[in-house]
């Protein structure tokens, strides 16, 4: 009997060796995630990003890879950068800014494409509605050019003798961002002049132009340069003692005065919650785009001290935060 068994598992051990080596050692393929983004790693945090695909089912590094490609503030080479993701057929492509959005949209009509930024994706001209996308691209908007008039009617309420309030945009700002922050200066019969500005530079001369001018009042737009030169911004504020609502909680962490706008963790997690979806087999003309349902608003009372603002207690009675 001994010999039997004996003579049973040395037929089977043959029969394994007979086994093509890829069989034997197959594992499950992990899918790989694009992220394609114009700026560099150091500015925005993926945690959002990762908690999303986490809701779905994945994780980095144990079922799943995500392929970086950071443009480190050279649009330029976007295209580049987008070309090869599709050359590596990665699963899905994940964006956070238009100009890498439509770069991709360009680059593929087949991998999908699932975006996060600020803008209207209808008005940029990435999908053909926001409840029907349709083709290869969803995601979600904070469509924060709505958000000019609330925007406006806090820092008039914070600084209610300002008359002339200056806003900060860049050459990819929208048309309808700049037709709703100026609708709403009407409503309240203030004065609104907007300050174009594609560089770091530029950033600089708008500050000196607007404290020349004598504005009374500063609003920061949704864009990711602004974003990346928060601290820029924020310092250049303080200098010249311009009380500045800002757009996202970023601002308020490195010393802004006030931050009305979209919570980008939020958004973020629904974008890694939509590319999860997609991995497991759902297709992006499906998946309506999503809309921000939760927003931040924080007021950094030591910035308005400094500035020798005092807050309404009708503003610290609504922010969601007050940093002393």
């Amino acid at each position: 009997m001994l010999d039997i068994r004996r003579r049973d598992f040395i037929t089977l051990l043959g029969g394994a060796a007979a086994w093509p080596i890829s069989a034997r050692g197959q594992q499950p393929v992990m899918p790989v995630v694009g992220y394609l983004h114009p700026s560099t790693p150091d500015v925005y945090s993926l945690n959002g990003l990762r908690q999303g695909l986490k809701d779905a089912g994945f994780i980095e590094g144990q079922n799943l890879t995500i392929e970086y490609r950071w443009a480190n503030n050279e649009p330029d080479r976007l295209p580049e950068l987008a070309a090869d993701l599709v050359r590596r057929r990665v699963a899905v492509i994940v964006v956070r800014s238009s100009p890498a959005a439509l770069t991709a949209k360009t680059a593929t009509a087949i991998i999908p494409i699932v975006f996060g930024f600020g803008a209207d994706p209808v008005e940029v001209g990435l999908v053909a509605s926001i409840n029907r996308p349709g083709g290869n691209v969803t995601g979600a908007t904070s469509m924060s050019g709505e958000l000019g008039g609330k925007q406006l009617g806090l820092l008039q309420e914070l600084a209610p003798k300002a008359g002339r309030f200056a806003v900060l945009i860049t050459p990819a700002t929208f048309a309808s961002t700049v037709n709703n922050m100026r609708a709403a200066a009407a409503v309240i019969g203030r004065q609104i002049e907007f300050f174009t500005t594609a560089t770091p530079l530029e950033i600089d001369a708008a500050f000196a132009r607007l404290v020349q001018d004598r504005f009374d009042a500063l609003i920061v737009g949704p864009d990711a340069l602004f974003i990346d030169r928060r601290l820029q911004l924020v310092t250049l504020a303080a200098r010249h003692a311009i009380p500045t609502l800002y757009p996202f909680r970023q601002f308020t962490d490195v010393g802004g005065l006030m931050v009305y706008g979209p919570n980008l963790m939020e958004r973020d997690r629904q974008v890694g919650l939509y590319a999860g979806r997609i991995l497991k087999g759902e297709k992006p003309a499906d998946l309506p785009i999503m809309r921000p349902t939760k927003f931040d608003f924080v007021i950094n009372r030591q910035t308005a001290r400094t500035l020798g603002i005092e807050v309404p207690p009708t503003l610290l009675a609504i922010a969601d935060e007050v940093i002393e």
